[in-house]
Order: C-alpha cells, then structure tokens, then sequence
C-alpha cells in the first residue's frame, strides 16, 4: 500500500475535518461491535484503527482542526487514539441519529466559531490507500465549496458493484482551482447487477462514498429549507451544549443523503469531484479479504491474525482465528470463519453482506451481549 499520509502540506485555515465516528459495523460481527465498532479497530494489519488512519490522512489537510462525532460510550476510547485532539474536538451524541445530526451538529459548532468555515465530512471507517490522490481531491471540493455548492467525491468504479450508491454527472464547472469539478445530475440508490453494469460501461456514473465538502451555514441552510426543525435543532444544540441531552431525542432520524444531498442536487446546488484513488468502505468480510491481497497464499487462503492457529487443507476462504484455539478447514472453497471467545462464524465469502442478518437474529433472541 502507498503511505496514505505522505501528502503535500495543504493546510487550509478555514477548513475543518470532521470524522462521524458511529455504526456497529455489524457485517463484520463477531470482531465488529456495539462496544468494539470497526473504526476503533485495526481491520488492515497496518498497526492503527481505521479512526486513527482516518485522521492522518485528513492532517495534512486540515491539521488539528479535526471533529469527531461520536456515540457517547465511544468517546473515551476516541479520546485514547486521538489522544493528540483537543477534548473539545469530540463531540459525544446520546444515541444514534444517523449521519444528518451527527455532522449537522458538527456543522453548528463549527459556525458558531466562523460562518465561512468550510467543512469536510469523511468516514471514520473506509480505507483509501493513495493519500496524495486524496488531498488533492479534497482540495478540489474545498474550492467547488466556496463558491457555496455542495460538493461530493465520487469515486470511479472498478466494477459494477451492487453494494454501493452511485453518482450521476453533469456538465463540468468552470472553478478556479477545481479543474475536474463537474455538477451531479443526480444520486442514484444500490442498483442490481444489471444495472450496475450499465453504469459502469457508460461512464457517467461515480460511486458515492459518502464524502461531503460545505461551507458549514450553506450545510444547515439547505438542511432548513428541507428539515427545518433538524437545522434548528442542532443550532439550538450548538448555542446551549447544555442541552444536549433533552434536546437530541427530538432530531429527525434521518441520513445525511437523503436529508440534503438528493433534493439539493435535483436543484442544481451540488458538485462533484471525480476521483480515482483507491477506496473501499470494508463492508464486510469479503471485501476485507480483498484489501489484504498480500496475506493470500497461492490457494486463495487469507488469514487475518495467528497464521499458527490455522490448519487448512483443500480449503480457500478467509480465516480469522481470535480465541486461542486451532481452527480446522477441510475441503471447503470460499469459506469465511472468525473465531472469538464468545462467538464463532462460518459462513461463505458469497454470503458476507448477510452477516448483519445474524446481528438482527440475535438482537431479536434479546441476546444483546452478544452484539
């Protein structure tokens, strides 16, 4: 992998990170967890979490000007791996309320402090491996921001992938500094197979990886004229911290996407910036197979911890031993295991994105230690 933090200096003093740091991960359960989320661990053998990678490829860009929107039983362990973040940079939510309150709410504080402020959501979660080609997309989308557009980075697709959202594009933007700035026609929820291929094959379409670049009130101004009393409410928020925690149950429970992006775009307001640096949102264990291509025999055998806890004959898949104990292969093709103290999976790499369906069986069992 290239060192994603080896970027050119492009710190932009009106610009601030900000990292939504939530979600259970659960097609990565047993390892992913209500207490132990994937961002808080290290998914790719690189030595840190997926949060703290997250946050060295954003501080060549915006330096320690970096916000972190956490759930409030995250935050002390936020706090430990971001240890050189000022407290005041995490912000902690009661409960979930999707992506739309948690960078709202980011966006409030952050106009409080300066109405010209340009934000960056990106997060806390997915892998980019070219830092250069990411800063210098990001630096495209801050320039496409100030012209007070909602800006996205989307990504070019490698192949027709049902997993993922796509973005239509327009007619190209004639920005300073933002060379590749194109307007988005429109967002386009997973498609089926067929018609993933067809976006692909024509070119048009980028995948949406859910990064936003705003001047922090254009954000909250277009989130008032949709969800008015979500805009309120996080301003509200922001002005009396102290009412926080009477004052988030009430926030509409809605996806940042939906809330502006799609209605802003059907209004001409949002833009694009193409990008063909490697991207993927680990999803799940097959795609986390793919990200470690260097740790698969000639078999097709990828292990993910003790190689010595690991006995596989006629056998190909993903394995991730974690109990202590030997795992056992025998004559099976793309198999999936992960073994934990308090829990065993096995499954196959074809299955992967129905792991969370195991999640919701065991919540609806009320075996919520387990989850």
């Amino acid at each position: 992998m290239t060192d994603e933090t080896a970027t050119t200096e492009r710190t932009d003093p009106r610009f601030w990170a900000v990292i939504p740091a939530g979600g259970a991960g659960t097609r990565l359960w047993p390892l992913s967890r209500r207490t132990t989320p994937k961002f808080l661990l290290d998914m790719t053998g690189s030595g840190r979490s997926l949060l703290r990678a997250t946050a060295d490829r954003l501080q060549p860009l915006a330096g320690d000007r970096i916000v972190v929107v956490t759930g409030a039983a995250h935050a002390d362990a936020v706090s430990r791996q971001l240890d050189d973040l000022p407290p005041a940079n995490i912000l902690a939510e009661p409960s979930p309320r999707d992506s739309m309150a948690a960078i709202g709410l980011a966006a409030a504080v952050l106009e409080l402090r300066d109405p010209d402020i340009v934000i960056g959501s990106f997060a806390a979660d997915h892998v980019i491996s070219d830092g250069a080609g990411f800063a210098a997309a990001v630096t495209e989308a801050i320039a496409v921001a100030r012209t007070g557009m909602l800006v996205t980075i989307g990504i070019q697709p490698t192949h027709p992938a049902t997993g993922f959202g796509y973005i239509k594009v327009g007619d190209a933007l004639d920005v300073p500094g933002a060379p590749h700035g194109m307007r988005v026609e429109t967002f386009v929820e997973k498609p089926d197979a067929a018609t993933a291929a067809e976006y692909v094959e024509s070119g048009d379409y980028r995948w949406n990886a859910g990064m936003f670049v705003v001047r922090a009130t254009v954000l909250l101004d277009l989130l008032a004229e949709h969800h008015p009393d979500l805009a309120a409410g996080v301003r509200h928020i922001a002005a009396h911290p102290e009412e926080l925690g009477d004052r988030w149950p009430e926030l509409t429970r809605i996806a940042i996407d939906h809330a502006v992006a799609e209605p802003a775009a059907a209004a001409g307001r949002v833009a694009v910036v193409p990008a063909s640096f490697d991207w993927d949102d680990v999803g799940d264990f097959d795609s986390l197979a793919a990200l470690l291509p260097d740790s698969a025999d000639a078999d097709g055998l990828t292990i993910i911890g003790n190689a010595d806890d690991v006995v596989m004959i006629d056998a190909s898949g993903v394995v991730v031993p974690g109990s202590g104990r030997m795992v056992a292969v025998l004559g099976l093709s793309d198999v999936i295991v992960v073994d934990t103290p308090d829990a065993l999976l096995v499954t196959t790499r074809s299955r992967a994105q129905d792991v969370k369906a195991v999640v919701d069986a065991l919540k609806a069992d009320g075996r919520e230690d387990l989850t």
